[in-house]
């Protein structure tokens, strides 16, 4: 009966307490159902051995009964006859059959009883599988879940670096229009400036010719 105390400390103790050891929650959830399957079939074994020896112990005491009823009918029928002589040797054997069937009943009533104890615990033993078998659906859904959103949460992660690349890259796009501002207003100043100076060139142009006429005038005037 050792299958019994064992299966008695695996349902005794806490899955959720095994599973917070371990790094693979889903291995150890399948684990555990392996290890009771596996003794749900040894329960089933000693069950069925536990219910052949009810049925040989009752099949024993229905047969002791019988002959105990023969014996208690020979010693009628010898009355009946007038045979006190047989009636009383039945009536012996009735009584040393009688000393068996106590001996055979209380084994009878012990298989009976250690019967219903398998019995019972097999059909829990199924009832707790099948739950587990539930909750195995459940937690590997929550761990899902959680998986997911350390996923969503890795991603809220990167969209935040991401974000802070593109603050960076904003402000060198600031930077490089406000040195294109810059650049163009100095091209602006340069050209302003540079047509000053022609403007200033073609002045002194304009005097040097207005110079040499007037000394040709006084030229020819001489002449």
């Amino acid at each position: 009966m050792s299958i019994l105390s064992r299966f008695r400390d695996i349902m005794a103790s806490n899955v959720n307490a095994l599973l917070d050891k371990v790094e693979d929650p889903e291995k150890m959830i399948e684990q555990c159902l392996r290890d009771l399957n596996s003794d749900l079939g040894k329960v089933k074994a000693e069950t069925a051995s536990i219910m052949a020896q009810e049925q040989r112990a009752k099949r024993s005491l229905d047969e002791i009964t019988e002959e105990i009823e023969k014996m208690q009918n020979y010693a009628i029928r010898s009355l009946e006859a007038n045979n006190e002589n047989d009636a009383r040797k039945f009536l012996e054997k009735k009584a040393a059959l009688a000393e068996k069937e106590t001996a055979l009943r209380e084994a009878y009533d012990l298989a009976t009883a250690n019967a219903t104890k398998m019995r019972g615990m097999h059909d829990k033993l199924m009832t707790d599988i099948s739950e587990l078998e539930s909750r195995k659906d459940m937690i590997k859904g929550k761990l899902s879940v959680a998986r997911a959103q350390e996923r969503i949460n890795k991603i809220n992660s990167s969209v935040g670096s991401a974000n802070g690349s593109i603050s960076a890259f904003n402000r060198m796009e600031e930077k490089a229009n406000e040195a294109l501002i810059a650049a163009n207003a100095r091209a602006e100043l340069d050209s302003f400036l540079k047509g000053d100076i022609n403007d200033l060139e073609e002045k002194c142009d304009s005097s040097n010719i207005d110079n040499e006429l007037e000394a040709l005038k006084a030229k020819l005037k001489k002449d």
